[in-house]
């Protein structure tokens, strides 16, 4: 078993991080229900036209945090856990200046197409989206050192208080009668500022940096950004594929009704796996390969009875509960509802097999999993394009069912090589 590397945290299984763990659910959730009530203050106030452009930064915001939230933020805890804390603090300048020039980047282009994008010719959206995007990075790595340490209640709070503050932006615009919607984006921009909060979480100690560590975190950083991005945009990008793919317009909100509802599970557990890479890096410095397996076998059965529960619950009541929660318009076959009801809870195995293999240091392998199922998803796509028996939401549906489908199989088979091979070589 390896030496613990100096700066690094090592603390076993205790009372107060089971209480952390539940803190951390009960604060994923939270911030689950106050994003909503900020979306819908946000429409209320302002009406569907007006909210367009705000619209369009909060899909920003989704995909700014796969692409540097959650990247930045399991480094962090990782690179804390394998290789101590001075390995952190020498790549910081580093992250630093690449999200910076991201952000400008970002922002350009955003400028660029501001029209279309924002229907706006002004620059204060463009601008937005390198704020979004700084904020997005930041707070990752704000919650990557609360958890290195195993402060999950930090996490917690953290999760809360984001969401929390854009609430409480929101509401007193709509009191106080503001009709621009440039103060309500400013309102998801300000939610990051909860950083803060926790200057600590920032501050990593000196100490040699082991011979062991990478020279840069970039190759990390790429491989779990472009899988967690393209996760993001199977799970989301649904209604636009159908929109581009000739769907009616009660079609596109339907599917987009229906994702929101069924990935609400989702959304806890991208919460809730903050407590996991600290522990599964433990497990794979420490040479537990036995938990490793465990915790994979694990997961892939949970999963089998988690698809059978989700598939024979949302065929029997996700009609009603879409009529019940967006109205009487949003009508959905029960066979549809399954299919989307099942995809999702592939979602959340995939997503914990992500973290599995990001704590492991194989964010390489991630990538090219979601990749190449992708790629054979839209293959079938393209292939279901000439059967006349389905309409475009079937297609649309299917293959996002096969995309997380083949994800699973790819990651699940990864995983296991990955485990083998470690057996191999101790």
């Amino acid at each position: 078993m390896s030496e613990p590397a100096s700066g690094s945290v090592r603390r076993p299984a205790s009372r107060s991080s089971r209480g952390g763990t539940l803190r951390l659910g009960l604060g994923s959730a939270g911030n689950g229900l106050l994003a909503y009530l900020v979306f819908a203050l946000t429409t209320r106030a302002l009406g569907a036209e007006r909210a367009a452009p705000v619209s369009v930064l909060w899909s920003y915001w989704a995909f700014a945090g796969a692409a540097f939230t959650f990247p930045l933020q399991h480094w962090a805890t990782r690179t804390v856990e394998a290789h101590g804390e001075a390995t952190v603090r020498r790549a910081l300048p580093q992250v630093a200046v690449v999200t910076l020039a991201a952000a400008l980047v970002l922002a350009v282009l955003a400028w660029s197409v501001r029209m279309p994008l924002f229907g706006r010719q002004d620059a204060w959206f463009p601008v937005m989206v390198g704020v979004v995007t700084v904020g997005s990075a930041t707070i990752g790595l704000v919650r990557g050192g609360l958890a290195a340490r195993d402060r999950l209640g930090g996490v917690a709070a953290s999760l809360v208080a984001e969401n929390g503050l854009r609430c409480v932006a929101v509401g007193a615009l709509g009191l106080a009668g503001v009709r621009s919607p440039v103060p309500f984006g400013m309102c998801l921009v300000a939610g990051h500022l909860v950083a803060v909060c926790w200057p600590s979480a920032w501050r990593y100690r000196r100490g040699p940096v082991p011979e062991t560590a990478p020279a840069t975190p970039f190759g990390f950083l790429a491989g779990a950004g472009a899988a967690q991005l393209v996760a993001q945009t199977v799970l989301t990008g649904g209604p636009v594929v159908l929109a581009l793919s000739g769907g009616s317009p009660r079609q596109v909100t339907t599917l987009f009704a229906a994702l929101a509802l069924f990935r609400a599970p989702y959304m806890l557990a991208l919460g809730l796996v903050a407590a996991l890479t600290a522990g599964v890096t433990r497990m794979a410095v420490g040479g537990h390969l036995s938990r490793l397996r465990t915790m994979l076998r694990g997961t892939l059965a949970a999963t089998v009875a988690g698809v059978l529960l989700a598939g024979a619950g949302a065929a029997w009541l996700g009609p009603w509960l879409l009529r019940l929660v967006f109205g009487a318009d949003v009508v959905l076959g029960h066979w549809q509802a399954a299919v989307v009801a099942v995809g999702c809870t592939v979602a959340i195995a995939n997503l914990l097999l992500v973290v599995l293999a990001l704590a492991q240091d194989r964010a390489g392998s991630v990538a090219a999993s979601w990749l190449v199922s992708v790629v054979a998803a839209a293959a079938g796509f393209a292939a279901l394009s000439r059967w006349n028996g389905l309409d475009a939401a079937d297609r649309v549906v299917w293959a996002f069912l096969v995309a997380e489908t083949l994800a699973l199989l790819a990651l699940g088979m990864s995983g296991s090589r990955a485990v083998r091979r470690h057996g191999s070589a101790g």
